[in-house]
């Protein structure tokens, strides 16, 4: 799908992906939502095909990345300057970082996990729909923004991402035995 480049694009994509990610869910075999992926991953590069092993360690990568964008902006709004990123993690390390998402919720239960992605999906949407087109597709509106522009971050943490767990899903559902 094509990167959203309005405001209006931003809001529905989103929605119209984290819904095609709750009914993917919601289709599988109640056993299949919980068990460990079953494709082969040696061919596959990307640190995430061995980082998640499950639904729920893609649900909660989402969680934990939209908590970043909320922490981001509600601190910088209120003039308390912050990195995207936690102290400690760069751009080069953040690989870390997602590791020790996975490692803090490996006790995290499936709907759990769904529970704290609802919450902060809705989070995100509202505090999107407070800014106007300019403030989140215009360049240097905000300084802590750097060379991005809002829209960017909120894409890169909705859409985008709800795309990569999304295929990551799909990849899952296919390799599930058919039942009739």
């Amino acid at each position: 799908m094509a990167r959203p480049t309005t405001k209006p694009e931003l809001i529905n994509t989103s929605q119209t992906n984290y819904q095609k990610i709750k009914d993917l869910i919601a289709a599988l075999p109640p056993a299949a939502r919980t068990a460990d992926f079953n494709f082969d991953i040696s061919s596959l590069k990307e640190a995430h095909w061995q980082r998640d092993h499950n639904v729920r360690d893609v649900l909660i990568h989402l969680y934990e990345w939209q908590k970043l964008l909320l922490t981001w902006i509600q601190n910088n709004q209120a003039g308390q300057k912050q990195d995207f990123l936690p102290a400690g993690y760069n751009w080069r390390t953040y690989g870390q970082m997602n590791l020790a998402f996975w490692q803090k919720h490996q006790t995290t239960s499936l709907e759990t996990a769904e529970k704290l992605l609802d919450q902060t999906h809705q989070q995100v949407m509202s505090l999107l729909d407070t800014f106007s087109e300019d403030q989140l597709f215009q360049k240097h509106i905000y300084p802590w923004t750097g060379n991005n522009t809002l829209g960017s971050y909120f894409i890169a943490n909705t859409t985008s991402h709800y795309d990569w767990a999304l295929k990551k899903l799909r990849k899952y559902q296919r390799r599930l035995p058919r039942t009739n």
